[in-house]
């Protein structure tokens, strides 16, 4: 199967050859258009590429029935109400909070403002000064400023640093209005990394969260970037982070998955070879990570999350069954890891794609045989 990953890092650099994927017994190649033997995503019922939605990993019409109210009227308080009726111990708010800093964060980006329209995000600032004790707004706020700092600044910069200390205090007066949140510690967490926090600082900060929320995903995974070797921590640390999390989940928690994410953060950066995707290591990360979508509630925010990395994972092992049984819970919503890092999110989730139903119907699958 090695020819497989040649053909994917042809795939890379030219995506038009997606439609034109063949599927035959035990191998895959390429075929013409139109060719009979054309592997064809659409056969699955799935999202056309120009339609996958990148702005979150599954599917919230309520928050996303928000966001198209806020950036139409440019009124916060569809916001202020969604939030205000998220439980604060949940994934569900976090999520959230991103989402809406998100979306004031790119509407700046896009959007500056000029002399007759109003300016990128003014929402949020009109938020802020309009309800200034309401902690849905002030964890927005304290978000919106650490994504500003990573999009706009570069790690190191007195800019970036300037940032961020406003983001560490706009974390401070979130958390003093709402005790039992642990969203702005959440936050505070990318904080942690950008101005790079003493281990003792880092341990205190972590400890208010586990207070909180002691299995909580969303923070693990955040709390899981301190400790990758690309920042501040190693391999080994990660690892053990991760497997430590793993081994107290409670039935239904998703942090059986977390290794899994350890694995991603330290893949080499060129690895086509599907025998190191079929290793021990990886093998026992992915069991981990379907044994928590398969215990999970169907309705846990972060279960999306953990279906779109181990689609990325179960491809690159060959395993094209169960990536197509990932593939039928997530597809149209690709706002998570790893899709999120590449220039073309919606290009790179449809290679993938293709991969899968390519493999599986060289290996004698079909939309017939695949469960709903």
């Amino acid at each position: 199967m090695s020819i497989l990953w040649l053909l994917m890092a042809l795939l890379m650099l030219s995506f038009v050859l997606l439609p034109f994927l063949r599927r035959r017994r035990g191998a895959v190649g390429l075929v013409p258009p139109g060719h009979p033997d054309a592997a064809d995503p659409a056969n699955y019922g799935f999202v056309r590429q120009e339609e996958l939605d990148l702005r979150l990993p599954g599917p919230d019409q309520d928050l996303l029935d928000v966001l198209e109210l806020v950036q139409r009227t440019h009124d916060y308080r569809a916001a202020a109400q969604l939030l205000a009726g998220t439980e604060t111990e949940g994934e569900l708010r976090w999520q959230r909070v991103q989402a809406v800093a998100g979306a004031a964060a790119l509407e700046l980006q896009q959007r500056p403002g000029g002399i007759h329209e109003t300016p990128g995000g003014q929402w949020l600032r009109v938020w802020r000064a309009e309800q200034p004790k309401d902690a849905g707004g002030a964890a927005v706020h304290a978000e919106f400023l650490v994504q500003q700092a990573w999009r706009t600044s570069t790690p190191g910069t007195d800019d970036f640093r300037i940032i961020m200390e406003e983001a560490r205090e706009a974390c401070a007066q979130a958390a003093l209005l709402a005790p039992g949140d642990p969203v702005p510690y959440l936050v505070e967490l990318s904080v942690a990394r950008g101005l790079v926090y003493s281990q003792a600082e880092f341990d205190q900060l972590w400890q208010k969260i586990l207070y909180r929320a002691p299995h909580h995903m969303g923070a693990h995974l955040a709390a899981l970037h301190h400790w990758c070797e690309k920042w501040h921590g190693s391999r080994e640390q990660a690892y053990a982070f991760a497997e430590a999390a793993a081994a107290r989940a409670s039935q239904g928690s998703m942090l059986s998955a977390l290794p899994l994410f350890a694995v991603f953060e330290h893949l080499p950066e060129v690895n086509l070879v599907a025998s190191f995707y079929q290793s021990e290591v990886v093998s026992r990360a992915i069991h981990g990570a379907l044994h928590a979508v398969h215990a999970a509630e169907p309705d846990d925010p972060t279960l999306p999350h953990v279906r779109h990395m181990l689609v990325f994972f179960l491809v690159r092992a060959e395993r094209w069954a169960e990536a197509m049984d990932q593939l039928v819970h997530v597809d149209g919503h690709i706002g998570a890891l790893p899709w999120t890092l590449s220039d073309d999110p919606a290009a790179e989730f449809a290679l993938y794609r293709a991969l899968a139903v390519a493999g599986y119907e060289a290996n004698g699958g079909s939309p017939v045989g695949l469960p709903g």
